[in-house]
């Protein structure tokens, strides 16, 4: 088999989406699996659109993620460059001079006024679409001339040939066809100079030596026109994989309107998720590995993807599903990395001045099994910076008379202790429902509720601990 190349092609009008982070990980899998190149190229002829340091951003988070390019702007390979379309212009120019020369394609000089007028009138006629009317597609070259002297402004159109089927087998989908009937004459090259999507990108990913195009299902429509181009170029066409849309948890198509759901790579590395956790989980967003593990490696992705295993259903973005990858990467954390995960949220969140760095350790360490995100060590910490107060579910227990009781016995011994640390406390634990007679829900709850107004928490014994002698007698006190 030719090796395989693929690519990612962003446009640089933003940071890098959900959407797009899942497409250029299954082309990054799939080279990889087959020993094969990853490329990132740049779709800046939207020029409009683009916005300063979009580049940037896109290279950043594919690379936070560990989706590494073995080409790209910042590393060309000669062979290829460059990998702006920007900078690509001649090459363009180059292969319309052919289009024209063959009769594949024809000036068009129609105005935008007279185009809306015609197509306002095929609206108005009843047609299901409207599309280009070929009024300049029998022009003679003595008008063509002429207009070129009169320095009218002029698209570049296909001729789209009838009576064609553009047929291929989608590596997802299966056979898929489209007639050239319903295709109008569309425009290669905007009167600006500046190619449009569908012809610029035939270009790049010939002269690119693209092998397999692995892109959303919302590029379907575009194949059979790109398919045109390589046809009248008399070149090989790639094969193609259209892979289905990313959901909500209502089933809707994923808008970057959706505010219940964290659209971008940047929210979540801002937000104290693992790049190995998001790489994983994206990984099964319409993918499924053969068994039950849904846990891997990046290395082991690589190994096992098959790109026969990519679903024809739309993939739900699964909120909880994500968190809970998060936490298993999270929980096998070294200590030091969870601590330098954790610890920024909670130095901007509280006030941390007089707490040792040893103190800040022990206190992620307590929850950092619990944590799945970064950012959680802020509510999940509360206790031990906010005021104190009980829990409106932890009210009826907080007021049973054994939880004064417990109280009372526990408060004594603590207070006796000498050294404050989590042996002695244990030890007073074990006294107290040794002394009372009291264990259980009403021993170990009624204590938590008492010391931390929660009915649930960490481990007892290092709650304590860390909320240190002094606050715990004021609270057993009341």
């Amino acid at each position: 088999m030719k090796k395989v190349r693929v690519r990612y092609a962003p446009s640089p009008t933003g940071h890098l989406h959900i959407g797009n982070a899942r497409t250029a990980l299954f082309n990054y899998l799939f080279a990889k699996h087959y020993d094969g190149d990853f490329i990132l190229r740049i779709e800046d002829t939207d020029i409009e659109r683009n916005v300063e340091g979009g580049e940037e951003s896109q290279l950043y988070y594919l690379n936070w993620l560990g989706i590494e390019p073995d080409e790209s702007p910042k590393n060309p390979n000669p062979k290829y460059a460059p990998y702006r379309q920007m900078e690509r212009l001649d090459l363009y120019q180059k292969y319309v001079e052919v289009l024209l020369e063959t009769g594949c394609a024809y000036k068009c000089f129609c105005t935008s006024e007279e185009l809306e007028e015609d197509y306002q009138r095929q609206k108005d006629a009843g047609y299901a679409s409207t599309r280009y009317n070929r009024k300049c597609c029998g022009l003679s070259k003595e008008e063509i001339a002429q207009y070129e002297k009169e320095e009218r402004a002029y698209t570049i159109r296909v001729k789209v040939p009838e009576n064609e089927t553009y047929a291929f087998n989608d590596m997802i989908r299966g056979t898929v066809k489209f007639e050239s009937k319903d295709i109008g004459d569309w425009v290669l090259v905007k009167a600006n100079g500046i190619p449009t999507y569908n012809y610029a990108v035939v270009i790049d990913d010939h002269t690119m030596d693209i092998t397999h195009v692995f892109r959303g299902e919302e590029h379907l429509s575009n194949t059979p026109k790109q398919m045109m181009i390589y046809r009248m170029l008399g070149w090989e066409i790639p094969e193609f994989a259209h892979m289905t849309l990313i959901v909500n948890e209502q089933h809707k198509k994923l808008s970057k309107r959706d505010n219940s759901i964290m659209q971008f790579m940047s929210q979540y590395k801002e937000s104290g998720y693992l790049p190995e956790a998001m790489f994983n989980f994206m990984s099964l967003l319409g993918w499924s590995p053969e068994g039950e593990q849904e846990i891997f490696t990046k290395e082991e992705l690589v190994k096992v993807f098959d790109e026969k295993r990519l679903s024809k259903s739309p993939s739900m973005f699964d909120k909880n599903k994500l968190t809970w990858v998060n936490n298993r990467y999270i929980k096998e954390l070294p200590l030091e990395e969870a601590v330098e995960l954790a610890k920024p949220f909670l130095m901007e969140a509280y006030d941390c001045k007089e707490k040792s760095e040893q103190w800040i350790k022990e206190l992620i360490e307590l929850y950092q099994e619990q944590l799945s995100y970064g950012a959680e060590i802020v509510p999940l910490t509360k206790l031990f910076f906010e005021a104190y107060h009980i829990a409106e579910e932890a009210k009826e227990l907080y007021e049973e008379e054994t939880t004064a009781v417990v109280s009372g016995e526990f408060l004594k011994l603590i207070t006796e202790l000498e050294a404050w640390n989590p042996e002695g406390i244990k030890a007073a634990l074990n006294q107290t429902k040794e002394n009372t007679g009291i264990k259980g829900k009403p021993l170990f709850m009624g204590l938590r509720i008492a010391i931390t107004g929660e009915m649930h928490g960490p481990d007892f014994v290092n709650t304590v601990y860390l909320l240190g002698k002094d606050t715990v007698k004021n609270r057993l006190s009341k």
